[in-house]
């Protein structure tokens, strides 16, 4: 069996990414797994365990750290949010390509502990749009607004850094995009043995 794909995706909050993979995640062509999240803060009402996150205590998360069980991971805003290893390595040994949604930060390090990983960072097509994408959630206090556009100014300085960088102006043409660059480092696995 095909050992699977590991896809990254990366890109400043409001660009989009849910939307998108919600349109390709599914597709049975492309065998996607979507890799699940541990954290040490709260579940929310709405959360499930072993869906939306593995949920840990802190103590239990900085002993996965210590024993080199996670494949990246980062704090933010007094949490710990990271990828356990050993379900992304058992998913791509079971031929499934798996998806990781994650921050630039945890993307550089997968990229550097797994150099085959295929990384795409999806971009806004002004960060004026983006700006308009965040305020339109009308969900957060002026100062996060701030700090979420902050962040992604930063994280764009980082898109040469990815081996794809994909426009979402339009959520369908991203999406297709995004179908076509995975269908073709799926059909260079399979031309490597």
């Amino acid at each position: 069996m095909k050992r699977g794909l590991l896809i990254v995706i990366s890109g400043p909050s409001g660009v989009g990414k849910g939307t998108v993979r919600d349109k390709f995640m599914n597709d049975p062509e492309l065998n996607i797994a979507y890799s699940i999240s541990m954290t040490s803060r709260k579940m929310r009402a709405s959360e499930k365990e072993g869906i939306d996150y593995y949920f840990v205590t802190r103590e239990q998360f900085e002993e996965a750290v210590r024993n080199g069980e996670l494949l990246e991971w980062t704090e933010f805003v007094g949490n710990y949010y990271g990828t356990p290893l050993a379900n992304v390595e058992k998913l791509r040994n079971e031929g499934k390509n798996v998806l990781l949604e994650i921050e630039v930060e945890g993307a550089m390090n997968v990229k550097e502990k797994c150099p085959d990983a295929v990384t795409i960072f999806i971009t806004p097509p002004s960060m004026e749009e983006l700006e308009r994408r965040i305020r339109g959630r009308r969900t957060e206090p002026e100062e996060i607004v701030q700090q979420r556009l902050a962040k992604a100014a930063r994280e764009m300085g980082m898109v040469n850094q990815y081996k794809y960088i994909v426009c979402n102006d339009d959520a369908q043409e991203a999406t297709d995009l995004i179908k076509v660059i995975i269908k073709h480092h799926m059909a260079q696995q399979e031309n490597i043995d």
